[in-house]
């Protein structure tokens, strides 16, 4: 696999050319492959990849459950890096309605989708009696800032992580995209049999629709994030 950093040096900083060394992350084309149909490529740090490939399956409805992909396979290629999952027989693509057509950018969640009704889904009824106090909130953050290894080498990266009362931070994924490192979350998470109910999701990132959804996909009925929302995933939020 690929290192998720590599160093660079002759920086400016604050109008001042420096003569050191520091990382930056690494970005590289990865192909979502289901039962050999690729689904999407995504620009993303090559890093936790059978995550990726299970957490993007479930958040798009690919599949219900982590039970449904019988095996995994990460195949890196001259330009880039094939994910490849096969699902359970029978299984197919039916369940997806929003079939990538093209890349997607580092910060596009919605890139390819292939028409408006398809842009904003109806998000699954949330079913969970979870309350957090501010004081939960706030440990939630200070925990996924201190699970961030790669964002401490680089200072460029978005994570995703997921917090419980009872056991706090029990994951965090990071990319340098924010949607691929919560999709990365969801797959850890159901490879964990961990149920999205139990707890909330902490984002680094702002919260737009689609990070909505995704969460919505997962189970998580409490959102977290550090930055501001936009109108419209606060509506989605507040009907789900």
């Amino acid at each position: 696999m690929a290192d998720t950093a590599v160093p660079v040096g002759n920086r400016v900083w604050r109008g001042k050319a420096l003569d050191s060394i520091r990382d930056v992350p690494e970005e590289t084309p990865v192909a979502l492959v289901y039962d050999g149909t690729s689904e999407a490529v995504m620009m993303a740090t090559p890093d936790d990849l059978e995550d990726f490939v299970t957490g993007f399956a479930l958040t798009e409805g690919i599949v219900a459950s982590a039970a449904d992909i019988r095996r995994i396979e990460i195949v890196p290629q001259l330009n880039g890096i094939e994910a490849r999952a096969w699902l359970t027989p029978g299984l197919g693509l039916e369940r997806s309605t929003r079939r990538r057509t093209r890349t997607g950018p580092t910060g596009c969640g919605l890139c390819g989708v292939e028409s408006l009704d398809d842009a904003v889904r109806v998000v699954p009824r949330m079913n969970s009696n979870l309350l957090l106090t501010p004081a939960d909130i706030m440990m939630a953050i200070n925990q996924l800032e201190t699970a961030q290894p790669l964002s401490v080498r680089t200072r460029a990266v978005h994570a995703a992580g997921f917090w419980t009362p009872d056991h706090g931070l029990v994951a965090a994924r990071e990319d340098v995209g924010r949607h691929n490192a919560l999709d990365k979350l969801a797959g850890a998470l159901a490879r964990q049999d961990v149920e999205g109910a139990s707890g909330a999701v902490v984002l680094t990132s702002r919260v737009s629709v689609e990070m909505v959804e995704k969460a919505a996909m997962l189970g998580a009925s409490v959102l977290i994030a550090i930055s501001a929302p936009t109108a419209l995933a606060l509506r989605t939020a507040e009907a789900a």
